[in-house]
């Protein structure tokens, strides 16, 4: 029986990644492949899901694929390189890595790996017979390192999980209007400064009664510590909640009490919460850059320019006028409907066919890119 083994470095519970994963090992399942995981790292509420990638068998298999997640510096690559070189099929799903620039001044250590995240790409792509991106931007940046015709096929979400119900005394709580909210990882890249200064200058122009809630780990502490300043500094303290990674009936009661999403990211591989922003019927203000400008589409306000007055203006102009807020939300909710799983898992199928066709002879140790 033909298979696909996924190898994942950070195999994380309620994860985009992680979640993805779990949604195509469905998918393989269905569609009559063998499929396993394997990890480098895993959270062990996950145990019993998937192996360390140093128990796979690193023989090649002409009915085998393997499909790696690309996101991180990792010590798999190297089991990876030998297993390419050996004439194994490799097929890489690129979900972005964070270039080192946006953390060389917060955290060097994690910068130095982030570059060597990308140095590893580069040194797998010769082995490399396939790839897959979630976004066009993230298939533009694969042919940077040499893996070239990636096919666009974005990230698996199961839209359904946030009808659930929210946690009512949260909700309950979030009493203060207008709610601004920023859902992601405290990191340089986000760039919730500007989010922090926008809301400021909002706060201070516009709706003195406004609050900004911030959702997310800190993937850098002195970061974190740099907003907090800075929002003391704005004279916001007091409206700006760090909420920090929030329980997902949490999460959803921001989302449910949310009357704008603002993102002011400069690098997303694709940007999972203006979906989840847009299924629940929050109206989307976000930077042009990146891939966010993709997933946005014409669904949310997109804006060429994050200088905290603009940005405020943007979302005073949004929120006062019932109509044009009315007409974004129901973009977006059509925009979110392009990514709901049905849709995603058929492009995902009408792929698997070139991805891991059945008994294909093994390649040569260093094959050209070739498209999907």
């Amino acid at each position: 029986m033909p298979r696909i083994d996924q190898f994942v470095p950070s195999f994380a519970r309620h994860d985009a990644i992680g979640n993805h994963v779990l949604q195509l090992r469905r998918l393989f399942h269905g569609a009559g492949y063998d499929s396993e995981i394997f990890f480098e790292h895993i959270d062990p509420r996950l145990a019993g899901q998937a192996r360390h990638f140093e128990e796979a068998d690193p023989r090649p298999d002409a009915d085998r694929v393997l499909l790696y997640h690309a996101s991180t510096h990792t010590d798999m690559n190297d089991w990876l390189i030998s297993a390419g070189a050996a004439g194994q099929r490799i097929v890489v799903d690129y979900h972005n890595m964070t270039p080192a620039r946006y953390f060389s001044a917060w955290e060097p250590r994690a910068a130095r790996s982030m570059e060597q995240g990308r140095l590893q790409l580069a040194q797998l792509a010769p082995y490399v017979t396939g790839a897959v991106a979630d976004s066009q931007y993230n298939a533009d940046e694969l042919a940077d390192f040499g893996i070239h015709g990636a096919v666009v096929c974005p990230i698996l979400l199961d839209l359904s999980d946030y009808h659930l119900a929210p946690e009512p005394a949260v909700a309950a709580r979030l009493t203060s209007h207008p709610l601004w909210l920023f859902v992601g990882r405290l990191a340089p890249n986000k760039c919730q400064h500007d989010v922090v200064a926008a809301f400021a200058a909002y706060h201070r122009l516009y709706q003195p009664g406004s609050r900004l809630a911030i959702i997310g780990g800190a993937t850098s502490r002195r970061y974190e510590s740099e907003l907090r300043f800075l929002a003391d500094r704005l004279g916001v303290a007091g409206a700006v909640d760090f909420v920090g990674s929030a329980p997902f009936p949490e999460l959803l009661a921001y989302f449910h009490r949310a009357d704008v999403f603002v993102c002011l990211s400069e690098h997303e591989g694709f940007c999972v919460p203006v979906i989840e922003a847009m299924e629940l019927g929050v109206p989307v203000v976000a930077y042009e850059a990146a891939a966010v400008t993709e997933t946005v589409a014409d669904a949310g306000l997109l804006l060429a320019d994050k200088d905290p007055m603009v940005v405020a203006h943007a979302v005073h102009e949004l929120l006062a006028d019932d109509a044009r807020r009315s007409e974004a939300v129901e973009k977006g909710r059509a925009r979110a409907a392009a990514f709901a799983l049905d849709a995603t898992s058929q492009r995902w199928l009408n792929e698997l066919g070139r991805i891991a066709p059945p008994g294909r002879s093994t390649h040569s140790p260093t094959p050209p890119s070739v498209t999907l």
